[in-house]
């Protein structure tokens, strides 16, 4: 039986003086933080709201270049987020085990909530690289992508799981098929893009 395991100074009064001066400068930071926020969120309801008004008076062009206007303006609010709080924001595209980010770097995405997520090549992602080195991902936009039925194997080489569909032969993450008991043998639904060729493929069940 085949089966992946899941991994993962002096004076004491001024000793208190930086304590102080640090909760307070965390304080004012958290506070400006959430204005931001507050700002962000009414800046998207009264742009919809005003974009909707526009389409419904059939003012097409003036709503595009509104929500251009308000691309721009949000880009600007969640650069000042970003700076205040220390993390740092990249997107990039999911190639089946790591995202491919903006600055050419490869981040590597955790099994577990790629199998999650159900990520699928060509997915757009966020990245969130906060002030302790925690990355977090996001899933931002989702490629089109369609089902195939195939049979889960094991490549001789490398030893790790594949899923046979025809003369297709695709990759598939440890975690997914440990977390589902499978099997080699077993009958795995799976996900990829629907337009090209792919290495990478999610898998979305499998039945013993």
């Amino acid at each position: 039986m085949y089966a992946f395991s899941e991994d993962e100074i002096e004076d004491h009064a001024f000793e208190a003086e930086p304590d102080v001066e640090l909760h307070a400068n965390r304080a004012e930071h958290g506070d400006v933080r959430g204005r931001l926020a507050l700002q962000m969120l009414r800046q998207v309801r009264d742009s919809m709201n005003h974009v909707i008004q526009l389409l419904e008076e059939g003012d097409t062009a003036r709503a595009t270049r509104h929500m251009v206007d308000f691309v721009s303006s949000k880009k600007h609010t969640e650069a000042e987020l970003e700076t205040l709080s220390g993390s740092r924001v990249l997107e990039g595209v999911f190639d089946g085990q790591a995202m491919i980010g903006a600055d050419g770097m490869r981040y590597a995405v955790p099994e577990n909530y790629a199998s999650k997520s159900k990520l699928v090549e060509g997915d757009i992602l966020k990245l969130i690289i906060q002030p302790d080195g925690t990355n977090v991902f996001k899933q931002i936009g989702p490629i089109e992508r369609k089902r195939l039925v195939g049979q889960l194997a094991v490549d001789a080489a490398s030893q790790l799981p594949v899923v046979i569909c025809g003369e297709d032969v695709y990759k598939v993450l440890a975690a997914t098929v440990s977390y589902f008991k499978g099997i080699p043998g077993d009958e795995v639904v799976i996900l990829v893009p629907s337009g090209g060729r792919c290495a990478w493929a999610a898998v979305e069940r499998i039945s013993h």
